[in-house]
């Protein structure tokens, strides 16, 4: 668009190797210390820079982190940095100026029931993440809920006090996604055996049968419903022939 190629780089596979986390002592990936962010300064400086740099990959069920996409920039490059962090100051390497725009996405429309009932945007994030987890991640929705006392407190500590700082607030949320959600999460949640987790999965089973459930094989392949469920056109996404012959999973 306008004569710009982008280049997506997620945060997240700058996560420490779990090694490495064990051996700080740290177990939440929510935390930003979690992030190698000397390794990715580093990285941003050489790519700006014009120097071809190898990114990871952060592999999430061996909490590995592995040689990914070999990439060069050109002038007409535009770097697309995703992830929980991006809006903390501490995440770039200098003050860019006016050549950063920062965007904040997030399903920012609750749903209400009747007039006494609503759909919190937080279970709507809560459902969105166990169907992506399941999907990408390789985790259970027992794990995924298991985890999410820890996203909480991280998007407390580390997302909204940023929030402020986005140019542009983005909504997310769509009118239809629960009733494609469901067919994912429900089979998921029935799963859960834990005692205390399985009170949450029949909360969330109360919400999601609210809804008649749709396959979704007609969402769009380019909407962002598909960075939960899968299939987008855009998941590994290279511009030029150079990215996409260079570009290897370790």
């Amino acid at each position: 668009a306008l004569g710009l190629r982008p280049y997506p780089i997620s945060l997240d596979d700058y996560f420490l190797p779990r090694e490495e986390m064990a051996r700080r002592g740290l177990t939440d990936l929510d935390d930003i210390s979690a992030v190698d962010l000397p390794l990715f300064h580093a990285q941003m400086e050489e790519l700006l820079s014009g120097k071809a740099v190898t990114l990871p990959y952060f592999d999430f069920p061996t909490g590995q982190r592995k040689q990914g996409l070999t990439l060069k920039l050109d002038e007409d490059a535009l770097l697309l940095v995703e992830g929980l962090h991006c809006l903390n100051p501490a995440v770039l390497p200098r003050d860019f100026g006016a050549q950063v725009f920062r965007i904040y996405v997030s399903a920012l429309t609750q749903l209400n029931v009747d007039d006494h009932v609503r759909i919190s945007t937080t279970d709507t994030r809560l459902i969105r993440r166990i169907v992506r987890d399941a999907a990408f991640r390789g985790y259970d929705a027992e794990k995924t809920l298991a985890l999410w006392g820890n996203v909480r407190r991280g998007e407390k500590r580390f997302v909204f006090p940023y929030q402020g700082k986005a140019d542009v607030m983005f909504n997310s949320a769509l009118v239809y996604e629960w009733n494609v959600l469901r067919t994912r999460a429900e089979p998921l949640l029935l799963q859960v055996r834990h005692p205390r987790l399985r009170l949450e999965a029949e909360r969330l089973l109360g919400i999601l049968r609210l809804f008649t459930p749709y396959p979704g094989e007609e969402v769009p392949a380019t909407s962002i419903l598909r960075e939960f469920i899968g299939g987008g056109i855009l998941a590994g996404y290279y511009p030029s022939p150079f990215e996409r012959a260079t570009w290897r999973r370790g």
